[in-house]
């Protein structure tokens, strides 16, 4: 057997499979998670190492997530950004992926990682309009800050499926990126969306190396928009369906975190 794998398409976008590399070799210049090897690209080609499968299992899962904790936390030069020293355009699958320089999540992520494919998604018949208003109302919140916090920039996958976990003897290795600086736990919530084995054992071992924040299990409909805007923009209603989905969860969760805040400042009357 071949001890690489070459894929090619001469009618790829420019610098599709240049860029590709650029955030394997950035992912990989964290030393956390193994990244698949690029032994030679060029314009329409990429030749990567061949990687010999595995049956998944709890000890390589919980390796991985300790890696994957590793690699987040290398860090990013803002919300968006490209890997070091690329300057090409960033793509997650054959779709341009918005870069920035932010340093609010919230701006980011709603204008960049969402919006733009749900007005894709509406043009497509991917999602019904008064669905795309939930999504842009759920956008609204996130922009204005609803779930900012203080964790900075994360060295993100960005595309990572459970198909771009590749199980081997000698652990998880991950291929295809749309590697940019994030918020880690949209690494995560990606890995819940299609059903990542063993995907309780990579939690653990991702909070033995970088302890999630409380509530995130409840904040994984936010992280997923992205993916499910991506998905209605191309594959169809039922994405759709499920991105207006999540963006209630998100509404309804920056409401309830509203009403904390009000209880928490509300001062007591005097008789």
């Amino acid at each position: 057997m071949a001890e690489t794998i070459v894929k090619s398409d001469p009618d790829a976008p420019p610098c599709f499979f240049e860029a590709e590399a650029a955030g394997l070799s950035w992912l990989a210049a964290a030393g956390g998670a193994r990244v698949v090897r690029v032994v030679d690209v060029s314009p329409g080609r990429i030749e990567l190492e061949r990687v010999p499968p595995a049956r998944p299992g709890p000890d390589a899962a919980r390796r991985f997530g300790a890696d994957l904790a590793v690699t987040h936390d290398a860090g990013a030069a803002g919300f968006g950004a490209p890997p070091d020293g690329w300057n090409g355009p960033l793509f997650i699958g054959r779709r341009p992926l918005p870069a920035a320089r932010e340093d609010s999540w919230g701006v980011f992520y709603a204008r960049d990682r969402v919006l733009p494919y749900l007005d894709i998604a509406v043009r497509a018949g991917g999602i019904g309009r008064g669905q795309a208003d939930i999504v842009r109302q759920a956008c609204a919140e996130i922009a204005g800050g609803a779930f900012d916090d203080d964790e900075p920039p994360a060295r993100i996958h960005g595309d990572l499926w459970a198909g771009n976990v590749l199980w081997s003897p000698d652990g998880v290795v991950v291929i295809d990126p749309a590697a940019h600086g994030g918020h880690r736990e949209t690494d995560l919530a990606m890995l819940a969306l299609f059903g990542c084995p063993w995907l309780d054992d990579i939690i653990a071992g991702y909070e033995t190396e970088h302890p999630l924040r409380q509530g995130w299990r409840g904040r994984i409909p936010l992280h997923q928009l992205h993916p499910l805007a991506v998905h209605a923009a191309g594959h169809g209603r039922g994405y759709g369906d499920a991105l207006a989905d999540a963006a209630a969860r998100v509404i309804a969760l920056a409401d309830a975190r509203s009403r904390r805040g009000r209880t928490q400042w509300a001062r007591p009357r005097t008789p």
